[in-house]
């Protein structure tokens, strides 16, 4: 036993009892508020509201906690436990094939048992919490059909990409992971290119919005910014949930805006108005460009360190694989990259919290910035948003400001 078999269920289990303190933390931060509601609120948010959403996150920590606890053994039971050694030698033993479907097999067979032991907690949240608190609108019919066709599509996408990947390590010699690089960008890229058209039709419809005088002032807001869009469209977002939301999507000239149509029921005419303007100032600050610059810079650092203990036989050995082997390489990695990643987090929360408060600063400078308060705070009591998080817990998990740290942010003067 070397020290990294060792090491690293230590790690897990601290990652674990780290994740847990914040999921207490958050929950206990909520429990003291559950009687008061944040005084600039307590004029839009009633009590009832207030603890309806206190519940609701609850619900959703006590849910996360047995989720993190079980994701953390399965981690164990693949690495240092001897499944994946275990299915590896299964298939070398009953199934003929060359190294590269075995690899792309493997990969398979632990992708399934995590997707196996997810369903019970996706259950549970859709027809157990969300349904508890009025939001679901999902049936078990199109439940099944979404995961169906999730399935078909990386049967169709992801499997020839997986071959790829696992061809380029095998043959590209000691620089395999510029290759991989490459065509992962590349493969990205190209999915934001045909997302809208192709990919997201398979699960919802989307209809270009009709209402005459909402579209004149999106585009005079969107020609005010310089934004150019392939079209303006709701979602059918309600078939689903309750919640309301609003987004760009693709690239180029492929870019759309998308309204759900819960979140086109909710406000008025000005709320979204405001709300678009802050989707737009992520696009003049540049936050999905640098976004994307980033994610590839992060692949990029990430493959090349996979590069370095390709060949370790320590990495194989301290994770339960005795075979030293790419596609092993490849998916300990993964699997164990989370643990490695976790410290990160609060870098990246901040950087995108940061990206927020700058795209509400766009927004106050060509909407109505009364309206953009009013709107947000809509959102916060339909969606059951808590108003009272841990300072620790936001820090980590939260990619928006707080809902008091934002409207004190808006209600400053430019």
């Amino acid at each position: 036993m070397n020290n990294f078999q060792i090491i690293f269920p230590i790690l897990v289990i601290i990652v674990l009892i780290l994740k847990l303190y914040l999921n207490h933390r958050q929950a206990k931060s909520i429990k003291s508020n559950f009687n008061q509601v944040p005084k600039y609120f307590q004029s839009h948010i009633d009590l009832n509201t207030h603890q309806k959403a206190g519940k609701y996150t609850l619900a959703k920590l006590s849910l996360n906690n047995l989720d993190i606890i079980v994701g953390s053994i399965l981690m164990l039971v693949f690495t240092v436990g001897g499944l994946i050694q275990f299915i590896d030698n299964a298939i070398s033993t009953n199934i003929l094939t060359s190294p590269l479907s075995h690899g792309v097999i493997l990969i398979l067979a632990i992708s399934l048992i995590n997707m196996l032991c997810d369903i019970p907690f996706n259950l549970y949240s859709t027809f157990g919490i969300e349904q508890r608190f009025g939001f679901n609108r999902t049936t078990v019919k199109l439940y099944l059909l979404d995961n169906l066709k999730a399935i078909i599509l990386f049967a169709v996408i992801g499997v020839p990409l997986l071959y790829l990947i696992l061809w380029l390590m095998n043959i590209m010699g000691s620089f395999w992971w510029l290759w991989v690089w490459c065509t992962l960008s590349a493969f990205n890229l190209l999915v934001m290119l045909i997302y809208p058209t192709f990919i997201a039709p398979l699960f919802n419809k989307f209809t270009a919005l009709d209402n005459d005088e909402l579209r004149t002032r999106i585009n005079n807001l969107l020609h005010k910014c310089g934004f150019k869009s392939n079209g303006i469209y709701v979602m059918d977002g309600s078939k689903r949930s309750s919640h309301g939301n609003a987004y760009f999507t693709g690239i180029g000239k492929s870019k759309r805006i998308v309204f759900f149509d819960t979140l086109i029921k909710q406000l008025s005419f000005d709320e979204i108005e405001a709300i678009l303007a802050h989707e737009l100032g992520h696009f003049k600050k540049k936050h999905i460009v640098k976004q994307i610059c980033m994610s590839f810079f992060i692949t990029l650092l990430v493959l090349f360190i996979l590069s370095l203990l390709i060949k370790q036989a320590v990495f194989y050995n301290a994770l339960g694989v005795t075979n030293i082997t790419n596609y092993n390489a490849l998916m300990l990695f993964f699997i164990v990259l989370n643990i490695f990643m976790f410290p990160f987090a609060p870098l990246s929360s901040y950087l995108s919290r940061k990206n927020e408060f700058e795209a509400d600063d766009f927004a106050k400078e060509n909407s109505n910035k009364d309206a953009l308060i009013s709107g947000l705070v809509k959102l916060y009591r339909e969606n059951a948003s808590t108003l009272t998080p841990d300072e620790l817990y936001a820090k980590f998990y939260y990619s928006h400001p707080p809902a008091t740290a934002r409207i004190n942010n808006l209600e400053k003067h430019l």
